[in-house]
């Protein structure tokens, strides 16, 4: 009766319960319902860590009024029963797009690439948006809010997923009873923001990753000069987001590396973002701590990979099979870091699912306290909504869930998820809960009878002895219908009887096949668990869980390595200095630093090598890399000082292990050839296993890429709506921008207000001597062009990278003070290289240019001891001269020789053990060192791929038992690292 009663009083005041005050009535009389309803004898998680049992949840018009276990319950109150039962919060979602149309895109087509804005009286990018408000656009959605209500949101915050600053969000309580003026929370919620460019806006920068953050760092510049009054015109998106800025603001970085690049971003601005994460953070959990920021997490596990054709399991790549193994875990590490975090539906297919993944994350070691925590207050507090959702504490809304028991338990039934005090019935609580396993009392004989499933809808299994039978089963207002038929007549025997909550039996009407009625009987013996349908691929034992490695791939330490005191005894040394080539040398390496070299040296307590028939160099400096990056191009204007290769360092790059192998251990990573003035290089130490910052040369030279040729003029690609579009543009953009730059660094000495400009204040560095131009080259012409332009403007290029030309102009390169970094016999390869020729190199040298040897090629970067050796063959050069292409002379070129290039006394320990003359194609590095740290081992390498087959046989055979066990599979794909080179978008 009581729960009749409450259903009368609901309808009755449906129309009243929550209507705005001053708005007139006109469907019936004006009442306002001043009932409350009362849970009583509940279990009730008031907060995730505050817990009643044995209490009452007391609400009145959609808020808590009161809760706890002496509640003194009004008359005017409606009473439910919860014995046995439990309440929580909702769930809250804070990444979400419920209720707003997304952005589609556009249809390519193959018109000219826009470069200007497509508005007026906005940001002078149509990606940043911070005016855009999902308020705007939003649209309650019944259907979406019901698959979310079913399994346990309450709240959502949602906004338009698109562009690099999105504008603002908008927090909705799905109530699907009322109207916006009740259900919208928060109309501005949040401020959202991203790397992804809009699908809609066609405006061509930032074509990459480091064009995106530099684009974030000129807009909040170019916000704080516009805050202070100095605009000549206005600027709508300025505004909006100098308005915005006291709001959370959330960041979709997708990645754990991404994170950092944000964060970064953020602490340059003094903005703590929250971010949403991409489920691969516990790989570098230190870091990821140490960013302070909260975090909102997807549960988008990856499934298993179907492994059971051999030759597709080759196709996936060890870090992918560890990914599925180890994801899950992501939650549970980062609550044991102390890392906030919420948990969101985002990436997933479907909400259904949600539960699902949230069980996988609890079973790899999620505590149950810190996943309630994730969905109720850490996101309430991230959005700084405490006071009114996310809790139920007094004057919180009345966004509650009732269940059958914890929450986690795969056995637990939700009930009902009530919003804003209005009730959304997810399973009858009503219904018995018949689940088990029966003995079926048919005329004498007996059946095995399962029922499984949810309690509303359940799912059955009949068997006699090995004979199993089809069945049909329904649970209705706690009414039993059951049938099924023999397997081989098809005689149809059909059930129907009502249930009792208090009792383990069964009993009711048979109708048999021939017609007649009779009784049955069925008795539980076996009360339901969990069964294997429910909980597929699940493995009651202990998870095999691989370990993490330093990176988190193939041929990753298991723990970083140290540095050593090590003595390598009666090598040959290749000194690189004055002293040449030093046989039967004793060399002691001592913390990170060439300490001692001689002869006969003995220390004790050392690690000692014998290097007895072996070589020891300076390790190899690559002055052209592309490795070890995720973009390499900003093509998005003919200019990209602004942007920076160091934002965008890839540390878990295999191509630095092989490069290791092949004797590399430094490397200048340069942006590609896409357009007159490149981006800022990054000078790399390859410390394999450490993070992106740690390997970055600290007190790095500044250097930055500049090119000319076919690829600026875009020869190649069919663009024509861009400047330049002829050798004759390039030297023009040059001539404006130095220009350009030379009043920028005026106007900043002369102490007068000016816009911080990130792209001039690279180009002032260039014209004070403070940055080093590299420059992609080929023809005489244009490198005398660069010279010429360099002179006008009182700088020096400092080095002209490929300059297969350069044997042609060499007197003029000599005169202006270049250095040349080329190749060592590539040529004909496009028309620009045509008069190219193997003894470049050499005559260069004569002329007395500092001349190297690089690579541009990621397998090419693994040889360059063998690319150095040509050089003996192509102009006579001797052997340690031609090594000296490889090690000091890039050392010089980028202004890193005082600390590495040769074996000195106080130089950075960064050596290579080599079995045999290193110029030879025979020679194998069998060590390779970085400041006194072994970053490769020869014979270390061999047990790795041991390692890795055995891991892989490992978790194919895991992946397999999750396929036999029922779980949903994928296909095998193969996912591959692209080579990048200069002309790579």
């Amino acid at each position: 009766m009581k729960m009749k009663f409450l259903g009368l009083c609901l309808l009755w005041c449906s129309s009243t319960l929550f209507a705005q005050d001053y708005f007139p009535e006109n469907e019936g009389v004006k009442a306002t319902n001043k009932n409350f309803t009362a849970f009583t004898n509940a279990k009730i998680y008031i907060t995730p860590e505050e817990v009643i049992q044995n209490g009452t949840l007391l609400i009145q018009n959609g808020k808590v009024i009161k809760s706890g276990t002496s509640i003194s319950i009004p008359t005017n109150s409606v009473i439910i029963d919860l014995k046995g039962k439990s309440i929580y919060p909702s769930f809250i979602d804070i990444y979400s797009a419920f209720g707003v149309e997304q952005p589609k895109k556009k249809p390519t087509t193959r018109r000219a690439a826009q470069y200007n804005p497509s508005r007026e009286g906005f940001y002078w990018n149509d990606h940043i948006m911070p005016e855009n408000s999902a308020n705007t656009k939003f649209k309650f959605d019944a259907k979406k809010a019901k698959e979310l209500v079913d399994v346990g949101f309450g709240v959502v915050n949602s906004h338009i997923q698109d562009g690099i600053v999105r504008g603002t969000g908008i927090l909705v309580a799905l109530n699907s009873t009322d109207n916006d003026a009740r259900r919208i929370l928060d109309d501005q919620s949040a401020q959202y923001l991203s790397f992804s460019k809009s699908v809609q806006k066609k405006q061509a920068y930032p074509t990459s990753l480091m064009g995106s953050m530099a684009l974030l760092r000129q807009m909040y510049s170019d916000a704080k000069w516009y805050s202070q009054g100095n605009a000549t015109t206005k600027d709508q998106s300025l505004e909006a987001l100098l308005k915005n800025k006291t709001k959370v603001q959330i960041f979709e970085a997708k990645d754990k590396d991404n994170a950092l690049r944000a964060d970064k971003i953020g602490d340059a601005y003094g903005i703590q973002y929250t971010i949403l994460g991409g489920g691969n953070e516990y790989e570098n959990i230190e870091d990821i701590k140490a960013t302070n920021a909260t975090y909102i997490l997807p549960i988008n596990f990856p499934d298993a990979y179907d492994v059971s054709n051999p030759y597709q399991a080759k196709y996936v790549t060890l870090r992918d099979m560890r990914n599925w193994n180890q994801a899950p875990s992501n939650p549970k590490i980062l609550a044991e870091n102390g890392v906030l975090f919420s948990l969101t539906t985002h990436t997933l297919k479907s909400p259904s699912l949600f539960k699902k993944k949230l069980a996988k994350a609890i079973k790899h070691g999620l505590s149950k306290t810190a996943a309630l925590k994730s969905l109720t207050t850490t996101p309430a507090e991230i959005l700084g909504k405490s006071n009114i959702i996310g809790s139920l504490k007094t004057g919180r809304q009345a966004n509650f869930l009732i269940t059958s028991g914890d929450l986690f338990d795969t056995n637990t039934t939700l009930y009902e998820n009530w919003v804003q005090g209005r009730k959304n019935v997810i399973n009858d609580i009503t219904l018995n809960d018949i689940r088990g396993t029966y003995d079926l009392d048919i005329g004498g004989l007996i059946y095995e009878l399962k029922i499984k499933g949810n309690p509303s809808k359940p799912s059955a299994e009949l068997k006699q002895d090995t004979t199993k039978f089809k069945v049909k089963i329904t649970h209705t207002n706690n009414w039993l219908t059951l049938s099924f038929a023999e397997p081989k007549e098809n005689k149809q025997y059909r059930m129907t009887g009502i249930t009792h909550s208090n009792t383990n039996t069964i009993s009711g009407k048979l109708v048999l096949p021939n017609g007649k009625e009779s009784a049955f009987k069925a008795i539980k013996i076996v009360n339901y668990k969990d069964s294997k349908e429910e909980n597929k691929g699940a493995n009651t034992s202990k998870l095999t869980i691989v370990p993490i490695t330093f990176p988190n791939v193939g041929y990753g330490f298991n723990s970083k390595p140290k540095k050593e005191t090590t003595l390598f005894k009666n090598a040959t040394v290749w000194t690189g200095e004055n002293e040449g080539i030093l046989e039967n040398t004793d060399v002691l390496i001592k913390d990170g630093k060439i300490s001692k070299i001689g002869k006969n040296l003995n220390f004790k307590g050392v690690k000692t090598i014998d290097a007895t028939g072996k070589h020891l160099t300076a390790g190899i400096i690559d002055e052209h890399t592309h490795i070890a990056a995720v973009a390499i191009n900003e093509a998005g204007h003919n200019s990209t000082a602004e942007v920076k290769m160091e934002d965008v360092v890839d540390s878990e790059d295999i191509n630095i292990y092989y490069n290791l192998a092949g004797g590399v251990t430094s490397a200048q990573l340069l942006h590609g050839s896409a357009n007159p003035i490149g981006g800022r290089s990054a000078i790399l130490k390859l410390k394999w296993g450490e993070t992106a910052d740690k390997l970055i040369y600290n007190n790095s030279p500044k250097f930055i890429k500049f090119a000319l040729g076919e690829n600026v003029k875009q020869s190649n690609w069919q663009s024509f709506s861009r400047f330049p579009q002829t050798r004759m543009g390039v030297e023009q953009v040059f001539m404006n921008y130095f220009q350009r730059g030379k009043e920028y660094d005026a106007l900043k000495k002369s102490g007068q207000p000016y816009r911080y400009d990130e792209e001039m204040e690279v180009i002032a560095e260039i014209l004070n001597g403070e940055r080093f131009i590299s420059c992609h080259s080929y023809v005489q012409s244009e490198i005398n062009m660069l010279m010429k332009v360099a002179d006008k403007f009182d700088f020096t290029v400092n080095t002209f990278t490929h300059i297969l030309e350069g044997y042609k102009v060499a007197d003029k390169m000599k005169e202006h003070g270049v250095g040349a970094s080329t190749f060592s016999d590539w040529w004909a390869y496009k028309y620009e290289v045509n008069d190219a020729i193997p003894y470049n190199a050499a005559i260069m040298q004569s002329q007395g240019i500092t001349v190297a040897i690089n690579s541009d090629d990621a397998e090419m970067s693994r040889r360059l001891n063998q690319e150095a050796g040509k050089t003996v063959k192509y102009g006579g050069m001797t052997e340690l001269e031609a090594w000296k292409m490889v090690t000091i002379n890039p050392a010089k070129l980028l202004h890193i020789d005082h600390r590495v290039g040769s074996i000195k006394e106080g130089k950075d320990a960064d050596i290579v053990l080599w079995n045999d003359n290193p110029l030879s194609v025979y020679a194998k590095a069998e060590k390779t060192i970085i400041e006194g740290v072994t970053y490769f081992d020869l014979q270390t390498d061999l047990q790795y791929r041991k390692a890795i087959q055995k891991e892989r046989n490992l978790l194919i055979g895991l992946m397999l038992q999750e396929k036999a066990g029922g779980a949903k599979t994928q296909e095998p794909k193969q996912t591959k690292k692209e080579h990048h080179h200069c002309d790579s978008l």
